[in-house]
This record gives C-alpha cells, structure tokens and sequence, in this order.
C-alpha cells in the first residue's frame, strides 16, 4: 500500500455536517430532553445519494419508532411507467422541500412533490447515438445536489456521458454552466461534454468510436467544496473478447461554471506512479477500471474516495500482466488538484470480477480513547476494509496472503491477496465440504455428488479453461461475481456509534473461458480490435453463471443464504447476525425437508436498508413471498417491527421528514412507494 502524508484536518463531532435537519420553532425549546427536540424536527433532509457525503445510509429522523412502526401504511405512489423506468436503482434526494430522482433509460432528472409524490418539473436530455448504446441507462442511482450563489442545483451524469446542471427550482438547465453542444436539441448552456476531456477522439454525436473504446455513466456524481467529480462506467466485462478499451479516468469539474479542472488517470501513464504494474506495455491498451458505484467524500479533508473495478475483461487477464493498479482499489483525491493522497488495492490482477460494488463509508470510530476518522469499504469478496480516512493506515493489520495459481495457459495471477485481519469475513468465503448442506445425510450425499464435477478451493480460486487438464466442467470461487456484497445492497452505518450494517448473500460463480475467437463470435463486440489469442469467459454451460444447482431443488450450502452483520468499527468485532426476511417456502416446504425445523435461512437476496435514529430499517419479503419493512434494534439485531409493503424494493432505501411527517421511500422497480404513519396527506396538511 502506497501512503501520502496529509496535513491534520480539524476535529469534528461524529455526525458531521452531513444531513441537514431544521426543528420545527414552534415544537422545541431547552427544557425538552435531547429525544423529545430530534422527534420536533419539522425538516430532515436526505442530500445525497447516500444520505450524506459519507455515505452511511443514516437519518437522524426518529418519528417512526419500535412503538409506532406497525402503523405505516403507503403515503403515495410514484410511477414511473411514462419514463420507461424498470430497474429500481435510483435512490432519491429531499432537500429544499423537494424530491429528485432519476427515471428510466433516457434518465430523465424528476422533481415531486414530497408529501404526495406529484411531479413538479422533469429533464430530457437531447438524443444522440452516443446514448442509444449505452449499456447502463436505466442505472442512475441518483443526483448529485450543490447550492451555487445561494441557488439549489441538481447534477447528473448521462447514459451519453455528459454533465448536466439544471436549477433545482425549475429545472431549467443552468446558465453560466458549460458551453453550447454541437447538436441539434442541445440548450446553450447547462451542459458539459465530458468525452472532450479524456482525450480521446470523438464526435458529439456519435461519441469515441467503438473500436477506439466505450464509456458511460451508471452513478451520479458527487458535489465537494464546489467540485464536481464525476466517475464511469464501460461495458460489462463478461461480454467482451477484445483486449482493448479506454480507461475511465476520474474527472473533476467547477460546480458554478463547469469549467474542467482535472483528471485522474486509473491506469497509469507512462511515468506515473503504478505504471509497472501493467506488464508488457498493456497500460497503452487496456481500459475499463473505472468507477461505476457511486464515491463517498469527506469535506473537511478535502478528500474524495473512488472504489474502482478491474482491466478490460473480467475473467481473463492474459493480456494485462501485472497487478494491475489502480483497479480494484480504494484510492483518496484530493478534490481540488486530483492528486493521489492514499490508496490500497484489494484485490491484484482480478479475474474474479471482484469490483468493488458500493461507495465506500466514512463513519468516526473510537480507539484507545482518540477519535479516528475511519473509512470502511465492503466487497464482494466478503471482506470489510477499514483505514484511517486520513492517511490510509489500515486500522487493523492487513496480510498479503498466498493464493491458488491458473491452469489458464498465458495467465499469470498475483501470488498473494490482501486479507484484513480484522474484522472477520461477514460471509462464506472459499469452498469444502462442511460448506455444503446438511438437513439430512442424503441431501449430503447428493451435494458432493454435484460438486465433485467442479474445481473448488479457498478464497481466490481462480476461474479454469473449457478443455482444462482437471476433468472438471469449470471452478466454483466464493464468493461469486455477485458477492457477498454487491450492487443491491448498499452498506449503511450509525456515525453515533461507530457500527457498520452489512447485507450480503452466500453462493458462488462459475465462468469457463473459452478461445477467443469463439467468443467474439458469441459476442459480436465492437470494442477494440485484438481478439484474445488465447481465452475468454462464458458462463459454464448449464449453470446461468450461478453455479450447479442444489439438491431436490435446495440450494447447495448451509443457511444463512442472505444475512445482516452488524460491525463494531471501534473494535473491529461482530456483534450480531440475522438473517434477512424469512424462509422461503419453496424451502419450507420442500419434500425433501419434512419434519425437519430448517430454522430462519433468509431469503437469499440482498436487503435494502437505511438506519434511523431509533432503528435499522431494510426491505424483504415473508416466507410466502410478501414484501414486507423490517425493523431490528441496532445494537442486537432482535426483530423490533414488521410490515406488509405494497410491492418488492431494490437497491437502496431513503427517510426524510417533510413538514413533521417522516416517510419511508422504497425503491420498487419502476415506481417509488412512499410509507408514512397517517398515510396518504394533502401538501400542507396539519399534523
């Protein structure tokens, strides 16, 4: 791990300013305990993406209570059928009294009315053939929210890669923001091309060419100090053949003028630091490390984090030798000049599609009586990495580790990994016997039976050829390219207490690679020129990528399937676990399981969650599949409260409180459902 000095920012409480919360003048004064004056709060405001800069996913609202949860019914609907909207990925923002999200492909900017789910204004951005190809339209996320001149601006980042300013009030684009695009449609103002500022040949219209590279955007940007720094995405990794890409390179912007100010490069240039890693001159051609889960920042440092992916093609890095820096990393900014001041790669050379899925979070945490700053970023591979916010010193110790080589002829893996000694994998990782399931003997017998046509191995078993020398149909790594940790399942953290919430599921992947020039003709891909000589990844035939199938139906390995652990950061201890949901009946039920008392096995989905001043909060269903709100006590982890919700919730899970009412917002697919305590209300209405 490579450490820059950073000058000692100043002390600040455990919360921060990261949310901002408004008491209602009429409701409050000093004689009321500290509970009473946080449930008086007229206003709590949910700014970011995250909640907060540091994105913890956590509220100081507290009107909804252990007592009072049972009472929440649907408040509103919002639907977002007329924007083409289906994923569910876009967590909303309240603040300044409004709510702004993102809609479907097009990703359309929205502004509603909070307390009854109306639509105020909306946002198109212009078409253009450089958006008809993205790969991750429907994958917003969010906004990004900045007040200029004391004036509310919303940003976003588009499917055709450029930066949008628009006034949070109308939805006008902002003037004085950009220059005018050069395509039929395009405002005067309000817009940047960001493809101008990677330096790359493009058009405005059609983009980069294809076979030069691709890139897009599939998280908002983020707002610090008056800069906009702004990640990317490229094109899925298991659907590519060729070894050349662009890289995606970290940009930064002025929030008033848009005026461009940096560039970080994720794979080094030639000189830079980190350029060795990249063997055999793949620097020059390789691309794809980007950052396509959303950043954290921490203001007073001045620091942004970006979590990054891997190299051009997820499974197969013959290519690319080396360990591949920055990807798969955790790297700090500084926000105003893009400078490096820390980094740490967790995973070297990755050919396990390990990217890391979610924004790292910034919590305080308390050590030997002295407050350190602390940030925490989970992964697929079940690992939390903790380090000093500051310096990048791990808090606890972390081991390079020896790790399984490739049977994969031209691949050459790292001989060792990263592992945190502290704290302990919050889920399965790596794969024997005594992993698997264990109701009754047969279905023992069965499962073994499965996996004796597999490869398996610890952490970092590494993916194998169709026609390996093993005999085996492909390898099984676990956690698979789908976590642990991964996109649906946002951590969330408490800055009163230090503890991080982590939802992940068990299972594991399996991907056969193949011969290049077979696969390219599977895939019919237009990035790049070079086809593998050797290899590239497939799914293992019958398997969807998820591996073989259980016995009788059940899946292979011991409950939990899906899980919440609660982290201590101050320790570094687990205090609890819980399964998310309930047992689903389809396993209940099963015949093979007659008699038998399975317990809870969660549901084996990730939960969505959001923390509270009272309660962690997630979405999932009961055991015949009913959506239901969840509420668990954050320091034990017991079951507080339960509720029937109008439909299934994806990804994230957002509180704001709204002229004394707080709501509950769920993320259920293509519509936002509102949960409150008096159900729906008339903007205005009396409390």
């Amino acid at each position: 791990m490579i450490n820059a000095h950073v000058e000692s920012g100043a002390s600040r409480q455990p919360a921060g300013n990261r949310w901002r919360s408004l008491k209602s003048t009429l409701a409050v004064g000093l004689l009321l305990t500290a509970a009473a004056s946080v449930n008086a709060q007229d206003t709590v405001e949910w700014v970011h993406l995250g909640g907060d800069a540091d994105h913890t996913r956590y509220s100081p609202a507290a009107n909804i209570t252990a007592e009072n949860f049972g009472e929440l019914k649907e408040a509103w609907v919002w639907n977002g059928a007329s924007y083409d909207a289906s994923s569910g990925r876009s967590t909303p923002s309240y603040v300044d009294g409004k709510l702004f999200t993102v809609a479907g492909p097009r990703r359309h900017v929205v502004a509603m009315d909070p307390a009854t789910g109306e639509t105020l204004w909306s946002y198109r951005e212009p078409n253009t053939y450089r958006y008809e190809y993205s790969m991750r339209a429907d994958y917003g996320k969010g906004v990004a929210y900045a007040e200029v001149d004391g004036k509310g601006v919303i940003y976003i980042s588009t499917p055709a890669f450029f930066l949008v300013a628009l006034d949070a009030d109308t939805g006008a684009p902002l003037e004085g923001f950009g220059e005018q695009v050069p395509v039929e449609g395009f405002p005067e103002h309000g817009i940047v091309d960001m493809l101008a500022d990677l330096g790359h040949e493009f058009d405005p219209y059609y983009g980069i060419p294809k076979e030069v590279g691709y890139i897009t955007a599939s998280s908002p940007p983020i707002v610090v100090n008056d800069v906009v720094v702004v990640g990317n995405s490229a094109e899925q990794g298991y659907n590519q053949s060729r070894i050349e890409n662009i890289p995606g390179d970290i940009l930064a912007y002025d929030a008033k003028t848009g005026d461009f100010l940096w560039k970080f490069n994720v794979i080094p240039r030639e000189g830079e630091f980190g350029y060795e890693t990249w063997e055999n001159g793949s620097a020059e051609f390789t691309g794809d490390v980007s950052s396509w889960a959303p950043m954290s920042a921490d203001p007073e440092l001045g620091l942004v984090y970006i979590p990054t992916n891997g190299g051009t093609i997820d499974f197969y890095g013959g290519a690319r030798p080396g360990d591949n820096l920055f990807g798969t990393s955790l790297i700090a900014l500084d926000v105003k000049t893009g400078e490096r001041k820390w980094h740490f790669q967790m995973v070297k050379h990755d050919v396990w599609n390990y990217d890391t899925p979610t924004a790292p979070v910034l919590l305080d945490v308390q050590q030997n009586g002295r407050t350190i700053p602390a940030v925490a970023q989970v992964t697929k591979q079940a690992f939390t990495y903790v380090f000093n916010r500051e310096t990048g010193e791990p808090l606890w110790p972390i081991e390079d580790r020896p790790v399984p080589q490739s049977h994969i002829p031209g691949e050459r893996l790292s001989s060792t990994q990263p592992f945190p000694t502290k704290p302990a994998p919050y889920d399965l990782q790596g794969l024997t016997e005594d992993d698997l399931i264990d109701f009754t003997p047969e279905l023992r017998a069965q499962a073994i039976e499965i996996l004796s046509e597999w490869e398996i191995g610890p952490l970092f078993t590494p993916p194998l050829h169709r026609d390996n020398a093993l005999g085996k149909r492909g390898s099984l790594w676990c956690p698979g390219d789908v976590g642990g940790v991964n996109i649906s399942g946002p951590a969330a953290g408490d800055p009163e207490t230090g503890i991080l919430y982590v939802t992940s599921l068990s299972g594991c992947t399996t991907r056969q690679v193949v011969p290049g020039a077979e696969a390219d003709l599977r895939y019919m891909t237009d990035e790049g020129t070079t086809t593998t000589g050797t290899t590239i990844a497939q799914y293992a035939v019958g398997t969807g990528g998820g591996g073989p199938r259980g016995p009788q139906g059940l899946p292979l390995f011991k409950p939990p399937y899906s899980r919440i652990t609660a982290i201590d950061l101050n320790t570094g201890e687990h205090l609890w676990m819980i399964p998310v949901g309930e047992t689903p009946d389809r396993i209940k039920n099963n015949p093979a399981l007659a008699g038998i008392d399975v317990g809870n096995t969660g549901t084996g989905a990730h939960a969505p969650m959001t923390v509270t001043k009272t309660m962690l909060i997630y979405a999932s269903q009961s055991s015949d599949g009913t959506p239901h709100l969840f509420a668990v006590d954050k320091m034990t982890g017991e079951q507080i409260g339960k509720v029937p919700v109008p439909n299934n919730s994806r990804y994230g899970m957002m509180t704001y409180v709204h002229e004394g009412e707080q709501y509950i917002i769920l993320q259920t697919g293509g519509t936002l459902t509102a949960m409150s305590l008096h159900g729906p209300r008339a903007t205005g209405a009396a409390h």
